[in-house]
Parts: structure tokens; sequence; C-alpha cells
């Protein structure tokens, strides 16, 4: 059982470095929040059968608000500011801030009294944010005036560093609502509300106005993106009520790795040494965060 919270964590951190390279694919064929809202959508309908097979869950009124926002709040919002700061800086640059998730993940769950701060989780979380910058490479420092000005840089990297920030935020709150309620339930829930907040973003940029135009790969890439993400985030959640915040979201240093790897596969991309001496470092920094020292204390609560 020990095991398994981390297997599901680190399947969520591929299936994110996937979706990242599956999303570069077709984003040309439609806007952001479209196609995120398109992406929940689908995740949300694979949720429904697996939903009719287990018991009937009764969510009491008071908790139905916190977890529909939760789901806002992990998908909208932090999409959104997201995709905002990718317009002020480049994606290898936006993809290094985006590694501190589990850095915040840990510093909130500590000051919050929801876990214990801890020198192996500390040195292993910034293993992981060494071996993603390693792995960009001087990717993530080219110069600013190549994507905006040094001002828009500022804007651009305080975007992104909130859409960590909300991540980080959402993983520690989730944490009380996944004691009292299954992960599947509380998944179908949250990712409900957030195509409801996503469909008014994809209606400001005319998604209703027409029929979606995509090609045969196009629709591929979408069907791919949302059914991974909704068993993903399923997992996620899953993870996050067996195991602490910080050993989850520690994961999702996988994501950049799998996306040059995949990027390389499918994309053409490169990919160099310094790729492969960050995996060395993530997969070092995901061993000491998990490095128990007393095998009779529990990884979580």
């Amino acid at each position: 059982m020990r095991f398994l919270p981390a297997a599901a964590a680190a399947a969520t951190g591929f299936q994110v470095g996937a979706a990242i390279v599956a999303t570069r694919f077709v984003i040309d064929q439609t806007d952001p929040a479209s196609l995120a809202m398109m992406r929940y959508f689908v995740g949300f309908l694979c949720l429904i059968p697996p939903l009719l097979l287990v018991k009937r869950v009764r969510f009491a009124p008071r908790d139905l608000l916190p977890i529909c926002l939760l789901g806002i709040t992990q998908f909208g919002i932090l999409v959104a500011l997201l995709n905002y700061g990718l317009q002020f800086i480049p994606s290898a640059r936006a993809a290094l801030i985006f590694s501190s998730f589990p850095l915040l993940t840990m510093l909130l769950a500590a000051a919050l009294g929801k876990e214990q701060l801890t020198l192996l989780k500390t040195v292993g979380v910034l293993l992981t944010i060494l071996g993603v910058a390693i792995a960009l490479g001087e990717k993530a420092f080219v110069r600013v005036d190549a994507v905006g000005s040094i001002g828009e840089a500022w804007i651009g990297e305080l975007a992104v560093l909130a859409s960590a920030l909300c991540g980080a935020l959402c993983s520690v709150l989730y944490r009380p609502y996944l004691r009292k309620y299954p992960a599947l339930p509380v998944s179908a829930v949250a990712m409900l509300a957030s195509v409801g907040f996503l469909a008014l973003l994809a209606a400001g940029e005319g998604f209703f106005d027409s029929v979606p135009d995509f090609t045969a790969g196009g629709w591929a890439a979408v069907v791919f993106i949302g059914v991974s993400s909704g068993f993903g985030y399923y997992l996620w959640l899953w993870a996050l009520t067996h195991a602490s915040p910080t050993r989850v979201t520690i994961f999702l240093a996988l994501s950049p790795i799998t996306a040059a790897g995949l990027g390389a596969l499918f994309l053409a991309e490169p990919v160099s040494l310094w790729t492969l001496l960050g995996l060395l470092a993530v997969v070092g920094g995901l061993w000491v965060a998990h490095w128990r020292t007393n095998p009779n204390v529990p990884h979580a609560p």
C-alpha cells in the first residue's frame, strides 16, 4: 500500500507531460480556454461510468461549494494564469517557475499545520527543481526581449508563480474533503464545476458561435487529453488521500521531463545530454523526498 500512492502520483506526473505535448499539437486549432473546457468536459464524461458503479455519495451542502471552488481554482484560474503568463515569457522559463509547485505546497502545508517540514523532503523538492532547471537548460533563461519587454516578463513570471500557488493551495485544502468522501465523486464534482467556469471563458473566445473545426489528428488529441485528464485527476486526488501533499505534488517534476521525451518522439524536438542529467536529478530528488529514516512512521497522518 505504501507504494501505490507514489505510483498514482507518478502516473499523474507522466500524464501531465503527455497532455502538454498533445496540447502543443492541437493548440493552433483552437483557443486556450476552449481547449481547457473541452479537456475537462471529456474528463468529466469519463468519470460518469465508474461513478454509476459505486455507491452513491451524498455531499453535505456546506461541503459542495468549497469543493466546487477548489475545482474552479485548480482547472480554471490556474490555467488562465498560466496561459496569461505564457504570453510574456518563454514556455521553458514558465515550466521552471511552475516546478516550484511542490516547494510551495510543502511550505503551505507546514504553515497550516497539515504536514511536518523535514530536511529530507526539503532537499528532495529542491533537487527536483534543480533537475527541471538542468533539463531545460539555457531555454529557461532566454533573453526576455525575445518574447516581451522586461516589465512584461515580470508580469508573466508572477502570473505563472501565482498559477503554481493556486495548485499548491488546492493540493493542501483538498485533504479534509478527501477524508470525508471518496476521491471519485470529489473528482467529478470539482471537474464539473471547472467546466462551467471555463465555459464562460470559452464563450468569450467565440467557442459557441460555430462548430469546432479540428483535423482528425486534432480531435484525437482532444480526446486523449480529456480522457487522460479525467483519470489522471482521479489518481491525483486518490494519491492525496493516502499521502502527504508534498510527496504527491513532487511527482509533477516528471511532467517537463516527460514532455521533453515525448516531444522528441512525436514532434521531432531535440533532446540533449542536459535533459538526461536533469532526469537523474529529478529521480534523485523523488528518492530523497520519499526516504524514511523510521519505517514505523507512516507517510501521511
